[in-house]
């Protein structure tokens, strides 16, 4: 799959990649952007979250003085359909570092009206303008070598992983074995996902792509020993550098599940051990 995906890397690099292409808008008036929402980017029915958020980060990157999206936060209050949609941004405040705006994501019922699909909260920034101080005790996840890791073409026993739909198609993503036993029928009881991360057209990484690849992985619930849709009602995301070129590390718990809700905390890190993106999500589970 490395193989492939450094083929694919040639002739896919930013701006011009399935990825940019499928979150496109277009300006139709200030604060107002058309996007169709593509059907390659779904899961079972549905759009999928990161995705989403992408498409209102680009339309924010572009109604904002900053380009690079520092914190988002995002609502979900509708299931989103493939198809057309339009964005409306709010610029709330500029400043010299940073500049804070607001964005929803339309469609469109059978009568023509609109139905508010996401709405989001964000600060932007530029990336490339922090300083190169920093104190962590964060540590890169453990996980295989990416050719010991297995990816919904390639599980163990040669089957498919459960669940596949649209977007795997477009993701290079190989689990991690030890969190993968769900896909097996012998979940371990903890909430654990990690993987390998990349675009399958071998794009690298930027910060528009992050935002979608913390909703990437196969829900933690499936671990636990849930199965079913998981829909997210609320994502924040923290984007704390540019990510260096190569596949990311995926690191993604979940400490608490209650009332049929479960929290997601996601870490990024890039090919050279760096805390690119951090994100919290609260999910709706489906118990019994």
């Amino acid at each position: 799959m490395l193989e492939e995906a450094s083929a694919h890397a040639v002739r896919a690099r930013i701006g011009d990649s399935e990825f940019d292409r499928d979150t496109a808008v277009t300006r139709r008036e200030p604060g107002v952007y058309d996007t169709e929402l593509s059907a390659g980017w779904t899961i079972i029915n549905a759009v999928n979250g990161g995705y989403l958020l992408a498409v209102l980060g680009r339309a924010l990157a572009d109604a904002l003085p900053h380009p690079d999206p520092f914190t988002i936060s995002a609502h979900y209050l509708t299931a989103s359909q493939p198809g057309p949609a339009v964005v409306r941004t709010d610029v709330v405040r500029t400043g010299r570092t940073l500049s804070t705006g607001q964005a929803s994501l339309f469609q469109y019922d059978g009568e023509g009206g609109e139905i508010e699909r996401i709405r989001v909260l964000a600060s932007y920034g530029d990336l490339d303008g922090l300083p190169d101080d920093v104190r962590t005790t964060a540590q890169p996840p453990a996980i295989p070598p990416i050719d010991q890791c297995f990816g919904a073409a390639d599980s163990p026993g040669g089957a498919p992983v459960p669940g596949n739909s649209a977007i795997t198609d477009r993701l290079m993503l190989k689990l991690d074995p030890h969190t993968l036993g769900w896909a097996l029928g012998s979940p371990s009881g903890k909430g654990e996902m990690r993987a390998w991360f990349g675009l399958a057209d071998g794009r690298d990484a930027d910060p528009l792509s992050l935002l979608l690849a913390v909703d990437a992985l196969p829900p933690t619930a499936f671990e636990i020993g849930l199965s079913g849709w998981v829909p997210t009602v609320e994502l924040t995301v923290h984007v704390r550098a540019r990510p260096a070129p190569g596949p990311l590390r995926i690191a993604i718990t979940t400490r608490n599940l209650a009332g049929g809700f479960l929290e997601e905390d996601a870490e990024v890190w890039d090919s050279r051990d760096r805390l690119v993106a951090q994100s919290r999500q609260l999910d709706r589970v489906r118990l019994g």
